[in-house]
């Protein structure tokens, strides 16, 4: 099992709690970005970059990872991919995407993208908060635990 990371878009707060999991539990981490990222030296730690473009960091993972490998990404196509190819997707807020909840979170994020094309939604994704982080690293630990 490897944890791929949709990196561009990743909190540092998050990367930093994955970097020490990878560290204490032996974990593959493979941050996927289409940018440099620094990380520290660890054999269990890995940065791909990929070239500039919509979803190419998105696709390779798709394209890389295996059944039962999990991805960190707020980008909800993404998830609803990863879960469709037999992967577990988790948000940077601690909320684990499954088959049971992706398709409402889908619909929710393609009606809110249309609220926003006719000027109804202006503002963005609510503020990053500590609860968040707590909420990530406790779903990271409780899965890092039951493999």
């Amino acid at each position: 099992m490897q944890i791929w990371v949709d990196a561009d878009a990743c909190p540092k707060v998050i990367k930093e709690i994955l970097f020490r999991a990878a560290m204490r539990t032996k974990t593959l981490i493979i941050l996927v970005a289409n940018q440099f990222l620094p990380t520290p030296s660890s054999p269990f730690i890995t940065k791909m970059q990929v070239s500039a473009g919509f979803d190419v960091a998105d696709n390779h993972i798709v394209q890389a990872m295996q059944v039962g490998d999990l991805v960190i990404t707020a980008d909800i196509p993404l998830a609803a991919a990863v879960i469709e190819q037999g992967g577990l997707a988790l948000n940077p807020r601690g909320e684990l995407y499954t088959q049971e909840n992706i398709k409402q979170r889908l619909s929710m994020r393609n009606f809110n993208d249309e609220l926003r094309g006719l000027g109804m939604i202006t503002g963005g994704p609510v503020k990053f908060s500590q609860r968040d982080i707590q909420a990530f690293a406790n779903c990271l630990d409780k899965f890092l635990n039951s493999r």
